[in-house]
């Protein structure tokens, strides 16, 4: 059932929105007179759609609706000057090049080699968990604000470096409070000595303090380092904050821990190598996930270890399959440690000027004191301008003990039990001014648990939301200035 489930979501995709062709940058129109005929033959191909070129490993070209930057502009991904910023992922993880970014950006000025980026996102919102069950466990509810704001620094070194710093903050301790925001069926970290269950811990103030480094030795090969404190190593996709699939859920997946929770750990370094379309890279890390305290710095162990493979066939495509080896990474359970595998599939495709499709597939397993559990994710938002739908399905498989509950299985004492998912949303755009959105929206997630879990939770809780966002607009290429460097504005309809 998981299977098919899995592989209708992808054949539906498919079909729908097509595959879409691997760039490293767009082909600027020819300037044969004036820079006011440069600007103005630069406007009209923007308008139409941005003509991709071809780089290594690729023959195919379509137009992306401008949803793709030129690296020649100044900024380009964190850890490689041949490479479109919209690659960038949390930590070292690529994104589909097609990757749409809302943000805001500063190109160097005359006398400055330094590029600025800003991300965030703010969520002002009423959640109610199983509401249709309130003599049930997880019936609660919260007035509450989950954020995030990331800031970026880069700047070329000679012909071949590159060098960024990357800041990340959240104010979660003091708008959702320590001890997190109600989620059904949510597990992992601790409060005051106590598991957290049926809820989503907060994210530490600091949640990223990084530097990297990136040496081209052609077009086609880089060779990076990138240390945090704290920081993301090189396994799971994306962090679900930063996937646009996900941009219009404010809470973490259920199978979050189960697939990129270590998106946050005091005490990261991975080196990487990219050829063309491929990279492989490897990391060194502190296992223990942050501990309660959210405003202080953990001390860093490097005692757990990971690798990744990453594939981008075409921009409208990135591939992964990682594998971490955690030490005791729960501060209940120290003596436990965790084999993490997973592997995703991000799509993303535009489709007009202010429309995109974007999705993400991935499946995670956790083994530990040789059992296993797996957990399968696919979600996808379709922006139509200023509407969005979006949903997210889950499986996720949890032990008792992961869910707190002290009775046994008396037909399976060692089992783990299925949890399905299903979240069902939309917003809108209500206004948008200074290149920044306030959204309206709304969501109900209907939850399936195994059988033997029905007595405690109910046999279908329903969970819903509605929120406000404040975040960036989207980013697109409109013009270019004097100095030939493009100028970044918000979309407009």
């Amino acid at each position: 059932m998981k299977t098919f489930l899995i592989t209708t979501l992808i054949g539906v995709t498919s079909l729908a929105f097509g595959q879409h062709q691997h760039h490293e940058g767009m082909k600027m129109p020819a300037s044969t007179g004036s820079k006011k005929d440069t600007a103005r033959s630069m406007d009209h191909s923007m308008h139409k759609g941005m003509e991709m070129g071809e780089p290594s490993g690729s023959s195919m070209q379509e137009p992306n609706y401008g949803l793709t930057m030129d690296t020649t502009m100044g900024m380009t991904h964190s850890l490689s000057r041949n490479l479109s910023m919209n690659r960038n992922g949390s930590g070292t993880s690529w994104h589909p090049d097609n990757t749409p970014m809302y943000a805001y950006m500063k190109h160097p000025s005359e006398g400055s080699r330094w590029s600025y980026m800003l991300h965030y996102a703010v969520y002002l919102r009423y959640t109610s968990q199983n509401v249709n069950n309130t003599d049930k466990r997880g019936n609660a509810q919260q007035f509450g604000a989950p954020n995030w704001v990331m800031g970026m620094a880069q700047r070329k070194v000679g012909g071949r470096g590159l060098f960024q710093v990357r800041a990340m903050l959240s104010l979660d301790p003091l708008t959702v409070g320590n001890g997190g925001y109600p989620l059904l069926f949510q597990t992992g970290e601790s409060y005051q000595g106590q598991p957290l269950i049926d809820k989503q811990h907060p994210h530490d103030l600091i949640s990223e303090l990084s530097v990297s480094y990136s040496h081209a030795f052609s077009k086609d090969v880089d060779l990076y380092g990138y240390v945090g404190y704290p920081g993301e190593p090189a396994l799971g996709p994306p962090a679900f904050m930063h996937r646009i699939s996900a941009f219009g859920i404010p809470e973490a997946p259920l199978s979050h821990h189960w697939q990129d929770a270590t998106h946050i750990l005091f005490g990261v370094a991975t080196v990487g190598l990219r050829y063309k379309w491929a990279k492989l890279e490897a990391s060194s890390f502190t296992g223990r996930e942050p501990d309660e305290h959210r405003y202080n710095f953990d001390k860093p162990r490097f005692d757990s270890y990971s690798y990744r493979l990453s594939v981008n066939p075409s921009p409208s495509l990135a591939l992964q399959f990682s594998q971490g080896f955690i030490h005791s990474p729960e501060d209940l359970h120290p003596d436990e440690n965790v084999t993490r595998t997973t592997a995703s599939i991000l799509h993303s495709k535009g489709l007009a000027p202010g429309r995109f499709v974007t999705s993400a597939f991935v499946w995670g397993r956790n083994s530990h004191d040789g059992q296993g559990e797996n957990s399968f994710l696919a979600e996808s938002s379709l922006q139509w301008d200023k509407l969005a739908f979006y949903g997210r399905y889950e499986n996720v498989s949890k032990s008792l003990e992961e869910l707190g509950i002290n009775q046994i299985d008396p037909l399976n004492t060692h089992a783990s039990y299925a949890i399905n998912s299903l979240t069902l949303g939309m917003n809108y755009r209500l206004a948008q001014t200074h290149k920044t959105d306030l959204v309206l929206g709304a969501q109900v997630t209907s939850s399936m648990p195994d059988k033997f879990l029905q007595s405690y939770y109910g046999t279908m809780p329903i969970s819903g939301e509605i929120y406000l966002r404040l975040s960036p607009s989207l980013m697109t290429m409109r013009t270019m200035n004097h100095s030939g460097h493009g100028q970044m504005k918000g979309m407009h309809q």
